[in-house]
């Protein structure tokens, strides 16, 4: 982006049956950002979603791959700006933030905004939702040592080096997961910054399951963790070997140290095999912990060959 030059906007909509709902979130954006373009995705929609964004002044592309990592893969390979809005096509965000959160973007030179929640209506948030959001994000904390305050905010504000260096290996919801570590681990800026959440509007239904997606995030931070953590991984998985060895051995070799016998043969062997098997765990880390940073190197290269949101 030259300078004095105004950064060019793109609000990616990804969107399943929200033909209650898409109309009015096309407007909010285009109020409320007049000089960017609105692309809403649509996802195999049964309802007249695509028809009714259309009317409304948007730019309607469509991804067959059912799933919102599907989806987000295409937007962020095929739309081109310097500012990329993300918000879901069901009302719920609320678009008058996004000035805020793109010239927080631009001003700080940052490379992600989450748009935090606050929601005041009962039905905006499901109890076990704010408490899912509260376990994984501490886990999330716990395991990479920093997160986010909300890190399953559908509502984000990205530069277009993070929206270029990001592979999207997700297929579903626990995309928000793999862009909140894809951020924590390449160091980026990143920022926060509060946003109303509202209920549903009357006719749009949630596509979440709690415990059907609960259990996919969990899984995909488990595998992130795994990749790009494996020496702690592996190495956690040898230590508990070594820990089941030694409680299986003690007795054996309290009894050795008193008569000279190994009575339970089976045992010494199990003991024995595991102990080998946690020493391969901890070289598997090491090794992988190698692949691991030319990874991430590879990643790192790519989000610098991109400039500075704003410079």
């Amino acid at each position: 982006m030259a300078v004095n030059e105004s950064p060019r906007v793109a609000v990616l909509l990804p969107c399943y049956n929200e033909e209650a709902a898409i109309a009015q979130t096309v407007a909010g954006f285009r109020a409320a950002l007049p000089e960017a373009v609105v692309y809403v995705y649509d996802n195999n929609s049964r309802d007249r979603t695509v028809e009714v964004a259309r009317a409304a002044g948007a730019v309607v592309r469509c991804e067959v791959g059912q799933g919102k990592g599907h989806v987000v893969r295409r937007m962020f390979a095929d739309v081109d700006a310097d500012v990329y809005i993300m918000a879901d096509g069901d009302l719920t965000y609320d678009p008058r933030s996004a000035p805020a959160m793109v010239d927080q973007l631009l001003t700080e030179q940052l490379d992600m905004v989450v748009g935090t929640r606050q929601h005041e209506e009962k039905g905006a948030y499901r109890g076990g939702h704010v408490l899912g959001n509260r376990v994984f994000t501490g886990l999330l904390a716990g395991l990479f040592g920093r997160s986010f305050s909300d890190i399953f905010s559908g509502y984000r504000v990205f530069s277009r080096r993070f929206v270029k260096s990001f592979p999207v290996l997700s297929s579903g919801f626990e995309i928000e997961t793999e862009i909140s570590v894809h951020a924590l681990e390449l160091r980026m800026p990143v920022g926060e910054q509060a946003t109303t959440y509202f209920a549903r509007p009357e006719g749009s239904a949630s596509k979440l399951s709690t415990f059907r997606d609960g259990w996919r995030i969990l899984n995909t931070i488990a595998t992130l963790y795994r990749i790009e953590r494996p020496v702690l991984f592996f190495g956690g998985i040898g230590l508990l070997l070594v820990l089941a060895a030694l409680v299986l051995a003690l007795p054996l070799v309290v009894t050795y140290l008193k008569t000279g016998l190994v009575p339970r043969l089976p045992t010494a062997v199990l003991a024995t095999g595991m102990v080998i098997v946690a020493v391969l765990c901890f070289f598997a880390g090491l090794i992988l912990d190698t692949v691991t940073r030319g990874r991430r190197e590879v990643r790192r290269l790519a989000y610098l060959a991109h400039p500075a949101p704003g410079a």
